[in-house]
């Protein structure tokens, strides 16, 4: 009995020294972690948070956790995120392709640039406007939080291409040529073959953005779209909110192929954090009725007024409290980006959370919690170098590249 007694106390004793010494790894994890995020350019290269500047109550200044589930982002927790800059994207819903629609369409991406402006100049003492690459880490600087504006479907370009510099002279770094439907420009991943890729328009486009400096985004195109613009573009370009599909079979994701294309292209391909485009989403018949139910109500969301688009973004975020959906994890997300890694290099990967426009995963669920990424990297073995890469370096590179050559046409 006396052996059995102290073997029972020596095991409890090396468990506790086991448990003491993993707390404190975890502990040292967690302070690197901490350090690295601090010192990096972290930045977010697509969120829709835009859409919620037409709701009254929404206030961009005023910390929403616990208060407005669905919204992921504000000033507050950018901060508490240590999110130092993020795109925020002018999204427009594809409509109708007709001379009425492409007007719509650009009266609400005007409208949208303007809310995205009076927004940051209402806390100017807290948030800047960023136009270029050195812009963003100067504002950082500043404590302040630098905001980019990308263009999420190329649709309000219409069919008149003095429209992109347009666009441009109101702080469009980024356009993604379509979205979830083919529009004049180019075909999309989730729609039939319309132009078998790029279209004769979409060229123009490409070659106006290439001019003024802007960034081609290829996410939400089709392989063959994606493909075309590789070959057409004189610049490196970005899928600002995309994954492998290796990983997560969605047509919205990059196969490895295109990773190994993205790559030799010098361009980047953002992580998402959406998680049904991590981790195929187990089948939910009820919520998937609800969520087509509320799309046929609606009517797509095509044509609808400020206050229909209103409604139907709560109704569709309550879906998610109705019939909730079990979400990928920070590991995932990582995953993906160690797969990435391996297929394209560390100088191609960067993230793009795509929060406010469904982007959340268990550990990060809004903008607050961006620091679980860095520390996920970090236990996997990503050194600082690495992290700040992919946290914003591997972006500015690209970003740089592109106005370098806008800056060599214009002095051509």
């Amino acid at each position: 009995m006396r052996n059995l007694a102290l073997l029972i106390m020596v095991f409890f004793t090396i468990s506790m020294a086991a448990s003491a010494t993993n707390s404190g790894k975890e502990d040292r994890l967690r302070q690197k972690a901490a350090r690295i995020h601090a010192k990096a350019f972290t930045i977010d290269s697509h969120n829709d948070t835009p859409m919620w500047f037409i709701d009254s109550t929404y206030d961009f200044g005023l910390n929403h956790a616990n208060v407005r589930l669905h919204n992921r982002v504000d000033l507050p927790r950018m901060e508490a995120g240590g999110l130092d800059a993020a795109f925020f994207a002018v999204f427009i819903g594809q409509g109708e392709r007709t001379p009425e629609g492409n007007q719509k369409a650009l009266k609400q991406a005007l409208e949208t640039f303007e809310a995205i402006h009076k927004n940051v100049a209402f806390y100017s003492d807290k948030a800047a406007i960023a136009l270029s690459t050195e812009d963003g880490p100067a504002i950082a600087r500043q404590n302040k939080r630098a905001i980019y504006i990308g263009i999420e479907n190329g649709y309000p370009i219409g069919n008149d291409l003095s429209n992109i510099e347009r666009f441009h002279q109101m702080g469009a770094r980024y356009i993604t040529l379509c979205h979830s439907n083919n529009n004049d420009i180019c075909d999309s991943a989730n729609d039939t073959i319309e132009h078998n890729g790029v279209s004769d328009f979409g060229k123009k486009v490409i070659s106006e953005m290439n001019r003024l400096g802007m960034m081609v985004d290829v996410s939400h195109i089709s392989d063959k779209s994606f493909y075309d613009v590789l070959k057409l573009s004189k610049a490196p370009v970005i899928a600002s909110h995309s994954c492998a599909r290796a990983l997560c079979d969605n047509p919205r994701n990059l196969n490895d192929d295109m990773l190994r294309a993205l790559a030799a292209n010098d361009g980047v391909i953002q992580m998402c954090i959406l998680s049904s485009y991590v981790k195929t989403p187990l089948p939910n018949p009820p919520r998937d009725s609800a969520r087509k139910a509320v799309r046929a109500k609606y009517r797509g969301y095509s044509g609808l007024s400020d206050e229909e688009m209103h409604n139907a973004r709560r109704e569709w975020y309550k879906l998610d409290e109705d019939f909730p959906e079990k979400l990928a994890t920070v590991q995932d997300v990582v995953d993906h980006i160690d797969h990435i890694v391996k297929v394209a290099g560390i100088r191609h990967v960067g993230i793009g959370t795509d929060f406010d426009g469904g982007g959340a995963v268990e550990g990060c669920e809004d903008v607050s919690e961006m620091g679980n990424i860095t520390l996920e990297l970090v236990r996997r073995g990503y050194s600082a170098k690495q992290i700040k890469m992919i946290w914003g370096g591997n972006l500015m590179r690209v970003m740089r590249k592109v106005e370098a050559l806008s800056r060599g046409n214009h002095q051509a």
